[in-house]
């Protein structure tokens, strides 16, 4: 990674911007229906909601790991904390979940995040799918070489994701989105099913790795919801039950963010992380054109 042909700081970054987001976007999109009025409305004909689109700590937690990316070139876990934890004092309405609010909180009153990590869930730390959700911009800073990728993603999910099966699923994640920004660039010509065993091959003995073996045994063209079925939707709020869908659905839509986008909330589950991970993913396969304008308009600014 530090030889000249290694890209610049700048180029590495603008991969993270489009990560983030496709991520933001799916994110702010996905979020929309848990409102039943909006599901019923929208999903038989697949048009698109007009109503202002809000992100959800999805984004905003990728935000933080974006500005540590630029400040810093790698993930400082330390910094990272600060952030989060700086975040959510700013704005602690953006639908963290119970475990996230009690890790941010007691970083915010002085505890490290290493004990605050540790200490979740009587001690067990979490396996949630938070480590995933906001993972995308590092497969994208790191893609030219996996095993930072593995690394960097890893030590963002620590701090939040004690537990081996939450920074599982971050590893998993960031190392399909690396994958999509080679095919991007035109350094993979591979099927999409390469995304899924590219993913087994750097993600560690785990539940979430067993997930991703289920996943490569489903067809890229089962529908969403018999793929959900065998997968999981998200629905339990952990990476096991997470990330094998998402893997396998940005792999079956990996040319087209709307029809991505579209087949990934019609599971339901945890819609708009769902929808956050495979949008950070095929932003990187079709580069910053390919999600739409108007989506993004939606979405509105990030600050």
């Amino acid at each position: 990674m530090t030889d000249q042909h290694s890209p610049s700081h700048e180029t590495r970054l603008i991969r993270a911007q489009t990560a983030l987001d496709g991520l933001s976007v799916g994110d702010a999109f996905g979020q929309l229906f848990f409102d039943p009025s909006v599901w019923m409305h929208y999903l038989p004909t697949r048009s698109t909601p007009e109503t202002p689109w809000r992100w959800t700590d999805d984004t905003e937690m990728a935000i933080s790991i974006m500005s540590v990316l630029r400040d810093h070139k790698h993930i400082d876990r330390d910094v990272l904390a600060a952030r989060f934890a700086e975040r959510y004092d700013a704005d602690s309405h953006r639908g963290y979940g119970a475990g996230a609010h009690d890790l941010l909180r007691a970083i915010l009153s002085g505890e490290s995040w290493q004990d605050a990590s540790r200490n979740l869930f009587r001690g067990t730390g979490s396996f949630g799918n938070g480590g995933a959700m906001r993972v995308a911009p590092i497969g994208a800073y790191f893609a030219d070489d996996y095993e930072s990728v593995v690394e960097q993603a890893d030590r963002s999910a620590e701090v939040t994701h004690a537990h081996p099966e939450g920074r599982a699923g971050a590893i998993a994640i960031a190392v399909a989105t690396a994958w999509a920004c080679r095919r991007q660039a035109g350094m993979i010509d591979a099927p999409p099913r390469d995304l899924i065993l590219t993913a087994i091959r750097h993600t560690p003995e785990s539940a979430v790795r067993d997930g991703l073996h289920r996943a490569m045994k489903v067809s890229l063209d089962e529908t969403s919801l018999n793929a959900a079925e065998e997968l999981g939707d998200g629905s339990r709020i952990i990476a096991q039950d997470t990330v094998p869908f998402c893997v396998w659905a940005a792999a079956a839509n990996i040319d087209d963010f709307k029809t991505a986008m579209w087949a990934t909330i019609s599971v339901g589950g945890d819609i708009d992380t769902n929808a956050a991970i495979v949008g950070g993913i095929i932003a990187s396969s079709v580069g910053p054109n390919g999600i739409p304008t108007d989506w993004l308009r939606r979405r509105g600014s990030l600050c």
